[in-house]
């Protein structure tokens, strides 16, 4: 019986999510209700196309932005993080041109992201069950 929490490869069974965090170039707080919008839409459309689903997003104090994605095995996380901030800065500041003026250099996003793995278990049970699988076998 297939467990729905997991997906299922030909050649494996997974679930990999990330938490992934990045920050607007100089904390400017930009991120309007109306961009907002915007960018929630088009970072779906990002997700949909490129392969992998946003499970939720959220922009907090204006100016970062956090999504809980899963993936696919076959697609780098850093690889992800360059597709949403990449294509998304792109069709941001051709849906609103007056975001340039407040940036400098034309960048939008910060160069730096968070991104941490995030699982249905921690650290510590996955260790204890290594060890454990040591007493099995003997």
């Amino acid at each position: 019986m297939r467990n729905p929490a997991y997906t299922y490869a030909q050649t494996c069974v997974y679930k990999i999510n990330y938490h992934i965090i990045w920050c607007v170039k100089y904390r400017k707080k930009i991120l309007t209700p109306e961009i907002e919008d915007f960018l929630k839409k088009e970072l779906s459309r990002i997700a949909a196309e490129k392969g992998f689903s946003i499970e939720a997003y959220e922009v907090g104090e204006a100016d970062h932005v956090h999504c809980f994605v899963s993936a696919p095995t076959t697609l780098p996380p850093c690889q992800i993080v360059r597709y949403l901030k990449g294509i998304s800065g792109r069709h941001l500041f051709l849906a609103f041109p007056w975001i340039k003026k407040e940036l400098w250099k034309g960048h939008l996003w910060n160069d730096s992201y968070f991104l941490e793995t995030v699982g249905s278990t921690n650290e510590t049970a996955v260790r204890s069950y290594i060890e454990r699988q040591k007493t099995h076998q003997r």
